[in-house]
């Protein structure tokens, strides 16, 4: 990944809010890190990395540089045997307290015709996962595994007592609602999690005199820049006709009349 899409994703994963804040949902408490400044992302090759393994390699930069935590481990392949039973993000030091912190970073869009709660409404933009999918795995699956016989060996060699290891998530996402949606849908969730709309191909002639372009999914943490290879609203089009016919729904960015806005074109 070059240097300055490196810095410029690491900016937006800083810029992105909680997904909630103080009040608990699924019980599952939020890690709140300091807003400290930061100018450059000088961590360890990030080259091939998967934008969920960037995101952890970020929350990693922003712990070193927090004075309140130390990282005792991370990445731990839980084993049994051959076999892998899970991994657990990190295990940190705060306050003389261990925590198990799991880290997360999604994109979802609001579906109001999914489910009938606030966070039933939220699905991936290729409609193959949900946030409710992601908090069940999370309380069935991701934070139990501390708690797995073959985890305690782990937490021996670190000299941790399972009894005083609380558990946290670092869960950040960006939303996005339906194109002239205007319903208030939050009570739960973090409104200033919004990064943009979505839209289906038909929808796009309203937007002919716009300048378009469809970045890597590595780089969808990124904020909107102006230095990229911009296209018109044709060549969009033929572009965005090969993704929604692969079913995909690829995040683009919009330049028009001197704005700028991220939205997804989906095929559903």
């Amino acid at each position: 990944m070059e240097k300055d899409n490196l810095q410029r994703n690491f900016e937006g994963y800083l810029n992105t809010p909680l997904l909630w804040h103080d009040a608990e949902v699924y019980g599952l408490k939020q890690c709140a890190l300091k807003g400290m400044i930061f100018r450059n992302f000088t961590q360890k090759s990030n080259e091939h990395l998967r934008l969920g393994k960037l995101v952890e390699q970020f929350v990693f930069h922003q712990l070193d540089e927090d004075g309140s935590y130390s990282i005792l481990a991370e990445n731990i392949q839980i084993q049994d045997g051959k076999r892998t039973i899970g991994e657990l993000d990190a295990l940190l030091m705060t306050e003389n307290r261990p925590v198990h912190l799991e880290i997360i970073y999604k994109f979802y869009l609001y579906d109001p015709s999914e489910g009938n709660t606030e966070l039933s409404h939220w699905i991936g933009p290729n409609r193959r996962d949900s946030l409710l999918q992601k908090l069940d795995k999370l309380k069935e699956k991701q934070l139990p595994l501390l708690y797995h016989p073959k985890t305690q060996s782990l937490l021996d060699d670190l000299s941790l007592n399972l009894s005083e290891i609380k558990q946290q998530i670092l869960f950040k996402a960006q939303l996005f609602l339906p194109l002239d949606h205007q319903k208030t849908v939050f009570s739960q969730l973090n409104p200033d999690c919004v990064k943009g709309f979505y839209l289906k191909i038909n929808d796009l002639e309203r937007f002919e005199l716009g300048q378009f372009y469809i970045p890597e999914k590595v780089n969808w943490l990124m904020d909107i820049h102006e230095h990229v290879a911009w296209m018109d609203y044709h060549g969009f089009m033929m572009e965005i006709k090969q993704w929604t016919f692969k079913k995909l729904a690829p995040m683009c960015w919009l330049k028009l009349n001197g704005h700028y806005s991220k939205f997804f074109v989906v095929w559903w």
